[in-house]
């Protein structure tokens, strides 16, 4: 296998590999279920939110995320025999992503791993919900480049995204392909289209989550969290 440290630079996935979204969904899901005091099982709620966000996106790929929210707000109500949420609700949920928290071990192993490798970020949100995380949960974290849905017209797996992202790594800082490595919590929307286009992958599992996963597992590198991949680097380095 290939060192770690050879590599330049790190694509992130942020939600579900640096913020914690399943915990920010099921947070933002709250008011909803507690208006009816409804009880459902933490991976239905999931399962569907990843269901009807996947068709929303394939539906209006150049919809913001913010929006792509409050669109399927109501439509989880639907699918949970749910009342009608009012459209204050809808937009409240919409407006919840730049408040989800970050995982705890985030901020300190992008501090380490930013010393040896250019980090981007290249996720599926819009631009104005990724400042509110990077200004609140992400503590400021100052990366190298700053990738959105929104930049792109598209959201992963779509190729789009990859491709722009090589296009942008290449033009700024020189680094070429072969250099990146996508850092990623959800096989479905970055190790499986990282692994078509021909970029490797490292998997931080984040075990017990639910959305994004696939029977059929792909990658270079598993970690169970980014401390973890963090950890490896300096191992490799000799830094202790």
């Amino acid at each position: 296998m290939d060192r770690l440290s050879s590599y330049r630079l790190l694509s992130f996935d942020v939600y579900g590999t640096l913020i914690d979204w399943e915990s920010g969904v099921l947070i933002g899901l709250k008011p909803l279920l507690d208006s009816r005091d409804a009880k459902f099982p933490r991976e239905q709620l999931l399962e569907l939110y990843h269901e009807l966000e996947r068709t929303q996106q394939d539906k209006t790929p150049d919809m913001k995320y913010a929006d792509l929210l409050t669109t399927i707000h109501p439509q989880i109500a639907a699918r949970l025999g749910l009342p009608v949420p009012t459209n204050e609700q809808n937009k409240a949920f919409g407006s919840s992503v730049g408040r989800w928290p970050a995982f705890s071990d985030t901020v300190n192993a992008l501090k380490r791993l930013g010393k040896h490798y250019k980090l981007v970020v290249l996720s599926n949100v819009d631009l104005e919900s990724f400042k509110s995380s990077n200004g609140g949960p992400l503590e400021g974290f100052p990366f190298d480049l700053i990738i959105t849905a929104q930049d792109v017209g598209s959201y992963k797996p779509d190729q789009r995204n990859f491709e722009h992202m090589l296009r942008e790594v290449e033009a700024k800082f020189g680094i070429t392909k072969a250099e990146v490595i996508q850092t990623a919590q959800s096989q479905f929307h970055d190790h499986h289209p990282a692994k078509k286009i021909g970029i490797k992958s490292g998997w931080i599992v984040r075990p017990g989550a639910v959305m994004g996963n696939r029977d059929d597992l792909v990658y270079d590198w598993k970690f169970d969290t980014l401390k973890d991949m963090a950890d490896a680097l300096e191992n490799e380095l000799g830094k202790h």
